[in-house]
């Protein structure tokens, strides 16, 4: 089991602005990709959280103005997750793992989005309590359908339940980019704010919820989930298909394709992805 002691996170920064209050900030290279290293980082930052018995509120935000989270290095080496118990079948389903402790986790979580989060960036924040999003900078899309696949993060799953069942199917089935005013308005996200205001705003807002009482906050999160999150096996279920479904055709001509423009690397590919992988589906 992590101690805080002996945490000491590459992928991303810790702050403890109090006891009751901590920050997650993601600093992993030009596009904040999540990889192996991040994910098992991820396990063990749940960890400290599960063992503490003061903190409240984790907000997660970001140090690079265009990425939150981009989204999974499908390249990435995934070697770091062998140090995770219990022991599973494939990679994918410790990132699974790490979204159902992410929605059960006694901390209220607060995903704060500038920039880009697509794929399991979308992910991640789907499986956060509560999602603020710049009204101008943050981006969220669900790009994987254009590469043959079904999203494993349970995106299907989590926003049926956010949105309605017909917007859940635009959202996963367009691969699309969505900006902060139109998640606004579909409940991909709470709430859209104008980037001027953002970071006032979003931190306010973390600092008064950490300050009311623990127990309070956990019943309460304790009932909302029981309402609204997926059933475990059903999220475990969607990364399972992901998995069957990246070693199929036209998965296996379309992922290296998309390597070879420039997934996963700085530039226009990058910036424009869902229209980008879009267009390499019209052409393939």
């Amino acid at each position: 089991m992590t101690t805080a002691a002996a945490f000491a996170p590459s992928r991303f920064q810790l702050t403890r602005h109090t006891t009751t209050f901590w920050r997650v900030t993601f600093d992993n290279g030009p596009l904040n990709l999540i990889d192996g290293q991040m994910n098992l980082e991820l396990h063990h930052l749940l960890d400290l959280v599960e063992q503490d018995d003061q903190v409240a509120v984790v907000l997660f935000d970001s140090n690079n103005p265009d990425y939150f989270l981009a989204h999974y290095a499908a390249d990435a080496d995934m070697s770091p997750l062998d140090a995770l118990e219990p022991k599973q079948a494939t990679p994918w389903l410790y990132w699974a793992t790490f979204l159902v402790r992410l929605s059960t986790s006694p901390a209220v979580t607060i995903t704060a989005l500038r920039g880009r989060a697509r794929g399991a960036g979308s992910e991640f924040a789907l499986a956060t309590d509560i999602r603020f999003a710049s009204r101008e900078r943050g981006v969220l899309g669900q790009f994987e359908v254009g590469l043959g696949v079904m999203p494993g993060g349970a995106p299907s799953t989590r926003l049926a339940g956010l949105v309605g069942r017909g917007r859940a199917f635009e959202i996963v089935l367009g691969g699309e980019d969505f900006d902060g005013d139109l998640a606004e308005r579909y409940g991909y996200v709470n709430r859209a704010i104008p980037d001027a205001e953002f970071v006032e705003f979003v931190d306010a807002y973390a600092q008064r919820v950490s300050r009311f009482d623990r127990r309070a906050l956990g019943d309460i999160k304790g009932f909302i989930n029981a309402a609204s999150l997926p059933d475990e096996i059903a999220v475990m279920a969607e990364i399972r298909a992901f998995g069957e479904a990246v070693s199929r055709e036209p998965a296996t001509r379309l992922i290296p394709a998309a390597f070879q423009a420039g997934w996963g690397q700085p530039g226009d590919f990058e910036l424009h992805l869902g229209t980008r992988i879009a267009e390499l589906t019209a052409t393939d």
